[in-house]
């Protein structure tokens, strides 16, 4: 099978793409080394793929059409698997402009590309922020969606509507599937488990928003991946699915944990709220379970552990 990933140098995209290579499967990958985070941590990512002969990479921007039709035309593509975004909650209040062309100009671009060399199987990468401050928990894909409280939030519900018309019109098989709060190996720098992480490791302040009762459903990447998996061999229609662990950790939990795991203690910076900020996200995972098999394993203290123990081999080479 060929799949083409789009943000294949990032956190979740790298893994991916070292799943199905790993899988003998032949992998296209697409990144425009975005520079919200340094471009030699996106290299580092995909290091280890530019040695397969089962991956080809493709510096490219989703939203250059032509680019897209010359990969596609080049590649005989069976599925694609849509990572790309700029990323972030908070970020996008400043930045609305841009997050709106890429998430949604970049989406159509490559749909369009999709059409006209005949492929018709894609993964959206959507995510739990679509809930916004969602009164019902934990959140259901049955639940209303319609209002937003981060740009980003609001794109990630637009591509989803993209998405449907593209299954609607075109017939398109199409799978949207909401992260929650992915952690891991190759977290992003901004993300907070990574972010707690060095600042504690390195004795310094922690920004530490709100009372410590905020709360997320954190997901841990080898379960996202499984998920991503899951919904690849179920394609059919449009479909919305949660990939979360439907357990819920809340601030205040998520700093002990790190500090547990490293040996040191946090110095807390104690701050208001930031708008933006959901108070929780909680995963009903039921209707993944049932319909594609989704089966999440990993303990939230045995993710942080895994964390941790690749950033202190790492992070001499991350913040050289």
């Amino acid at each position: 099978m060929n799949i083409l990933v789009t943000g294949a140098a990032g956190f979740i995209g790298s893994h991916v793409c070292e799943y199905y290579t790993g899988l003998g499967n032949f992998v296209v990958g697409i990144d425009n080394f975005d520079n919200f985070y340094p471009e030699r941590i996106k290299q580092m990512n995909i290091d280890s793929l530019l040695k397969s002969d089962k991956f080809q990479f493709h510096n490219a921007d989703i939203r250059n059409q032509s680019s897209l039709n010359s990969i596609f035309s080049s590649n005989k593509i069976d599925i694609v698997i849509h990572l790309a975004a700029k990323a972030g909650v908070r970020p996008s209040i400043d930045c609305i402009t841009e997050y709106y062309d890429v998430n949604l100009n970049g989406t159509i671009a490559l749909l369009e590309a999709m059409k006209l060399n005949d492929v018709r199987k894609l993964i959206f990468a959507s995510s739990s922020s679509v809930y916004g401050n969602n009164q019902k928990v934990p959140f259901s894909e049955s639940d209303r969606v319609d209002n937003p409280i981060s740009p980003y939030a609001s794109t990630k519900k637009s591509g989803e509507l993209l998405c449907h018309v593209y299954n609607h019109l075109h017939g398109f098989d199409i799978t949207c599937l909401r992260f929650f709060t992915v952690y891991g190996p190759r977290q992003r720098p901004d993300l907070a488990i990574h972010k707690f992480t060095r600042l504690i490791d390195n004795g310094q302040p922690v920004p530490f928003f709100g009372d410590g009762t905020t709360a997320r459903d954190y997901t841990f990447i080898k379960d996202i991946v499984g998920g991503i998996n899951c919904a690849l061999n179920n394609l059919n229609g449009f479909n919305i699915y949660n990939l979360g662990e439907s357990r819920v950790i809340n601030l205040d939990k998520l700093v002990k944990t790190i500090e547990n795991c490293l040996g040191k203690k946090a110095v807390l910076n104690k701050l208001p709220m930031q708008q933006g900020d959901v108070e929780i996200t909680f995963a009903d995972i039921s209707r993944a379970k049932e319909e594609i098999g989704y089966n999440p394993r990993y303990e939230f203290e045995t993710g942080v552990e895994e964390f941790v123990s690749w950033y202190s081999e790492m992070k001499d080479k991350l913040y050289k």
